[in-house]
């Protein structure tokens, strides 16, 4: 049935075979068909790659920035080689649309981006008579998910590094094609044994094994908000330091002196980015009530851009979603939409005509939504936005505000001053002003979606520990 077995994984610098025996499905999500199984780690594998990780600290920590700068760019030079191995393995695992290459190449940028973080850190500073020493927390359990498998690697494993800690890592096992791509162009860096490790298996074996061990000190989890709270209280028993990047259920204010143009397309763009399976997404579209026949117009005539269909297709824009799961869970609330009274503006239940195989989901714009509704409190992660109606700024703020999560907003308006207010009002994370972007800035959230920030040096201090001498 299987075409292959992924059969490996990587513990002290070298590719082993798992204690672990059982074996675990990997599937083509545009087609809904079985293309291998991954053979999944076990607690005894996550003993041995915590006690490698544990061994190798010593050297890594006491590295300069120097030798770290140099494993880093040996690390992106080495993805990089691998950039198109990377690129099919995302798209027949994943089903992300080839467009989206920059999923690949995010992955190669983490490296660089973290380089610039590490040359202009300094992990020396003076307080008074005290020299204050930067040094890295220990070793770090890097939980990701499956949404973007080599980019999370990448990206935790760059900062991790860079800060002198040794890891561990468990990605998704759904992601386990990906994660084999990834891991061989890491091996090939030539890092010393022991500094990362890569164990695949499922979050309640060799997660909590990481989550548990003494001998971790840091974890860094991206995921849901719902695994987030159980890696919380499975990591305080030793006093872990903790990065979660959880959900999210991100609003869009489309201001009323936005061209609409440009603010339809950038929500919608927002809202669907990564096939609607991103924790950034732009779920909720704040709309004035003055422009909501406008703001319907052009958003149901702009649907027509973002079509569903074959990951390979360059027209692409939606791929299919991971799982037959997680189709069913989309489909669910796209039901649930229905019955909470909103209305389908594009859209709606089950596969789009012509797509009868494979995770596809029909792009679902609502309207008549009301925040107390569902469909715009929980996250779906899929492709369906809801539009919401307000009166005027302070009650776009009050909207927007008003959700468990906090991790991204977006606002689009023709006077950045007015839309920057806007900004500095709301209890999120990061807020885009028509499409801004600065990928060093601090990533992460206010409120359920999660604790700590990623990237940058705010991301770098995640994995460090202040220790002061004085004299």
């Amino acid at each position: 049935m299987q075409e292959n077995v992924i059969n490996k994984i990587y513990i002290d610098g070298e590719f082993v075979t798992p204690h672990g025996t059982e074996l675990f499905d990997l599937f083509n999500p545009a087609t809904g068909k079985v293309i291998g199984q991954v053979q999944l780690a076990d607690e005894v594998d996550t003993e041995a790659a915590v006690a490698a990780a544990k061994r190798a600290l010593p050297a890594w920590s006491a590295t300069s920035k120097e030798e770290r700068i140099d494993a880093l760019r040996r690390l992106q030079a080495a993805v990089a080689a691998r950039r198109n191995e990377i690129l099919e393995a995302i798209t027949v695992e994943y089903g992300a649309p080839v467009h989206n290459s920059f999923m690949v190449d995010s992955t190669v940028t983490a490296f660089a981006d973290m380089i610039t973080t590490l040359e202009g850190f300094d992990f020396t500073r003076q307080v008074g008579n005290a020299t204050v020493e930067i040094a890295p927390v220990g070793v770090a359990g890097l939980i990701t998910p499956w949404n973007s498998d080599p980019f999370f690697i990448a990206d935790k494993l760059a900062t991790a590094l860079a800060a002198g800690c040794t890891v561990v890592i468990k990605p998704s096992e759904m992601s386990a094609t990906q994660t084999q791509a990834i891991t061989q162009a890491l091996h090939e860096a030539g890092l010393p044994k022991g500094v990362f490790n890569i164990v695949t298996g499922r979050g309640d074996v060799v997660g909590t094994t990481i989550t548990h061990h003494v001998d971790v000190a840091k974890i860094s989890f991206t995921g849901s908000t719902a695994t987030g709270r159980v890696i919380f209280r499975e990591a305080a028993d030793t006093l872990k330091s903790l990065t979660l990047e959880l959900g999210g259920k991100s609003p869009s204010i489309i201001l009323d002196d936005a061209d609409l143009d440009e603010a339809v397309t950038g929500a919608l763009m927002s809202g669907f980015a990564n096939s609607g399976q991103a924790c950034v997404a732009g779920t909720r579209i704040l709309v004035p009530e003055s422009r909501l026949d406008e703001v319907l117009a052009v958003a149901t005539a702009k649907m027509a851009d973002f079509p569903v269909g074959d990951p390979r297709d360059p027209a692409t824009a939606i791929g299919p979603m991971v799982s037959e799961r997680q189709w069913e869970r989309v489909q669910s609330y796209i039901r649930l939409g229905v019955e909470e009274g909103a209305r389908i503006v594009a859209g709606g239940p089950d596969r789009p005509e012509g797509l009868a195989d494979g995770y596809y989901v029909r792009p679902t714009l609502f309207a008549d939504v009301t925040n107390d509704m569902r469909i715009a409190r929980e996250e779906i992660f899929g492709p369906v936005l809801s539009i919401l109606t307000y009166r005027d700024e302070d009650h776009a703020v009050e909207i927007a505000n008003d959700s468990d999560y906090g991790l991204h907003a977006y606002v689009f308006s023709s006077d950045p001053a007015r839309a920057h207010r806007i900004a500095s009002r709301l209890e999120v994370g990061r807020v885009a002003i028509n499409g801004g972007y600065e990928p060093l800035s601090p990533f992460g959230g206010f409120k359920q979606s999660g604790i700590g920030r990623e990237y940058g040096t705010f991301g770098l201090e995640g994995f460090l520990e202040p220790r002061s001498v004085m004299a």
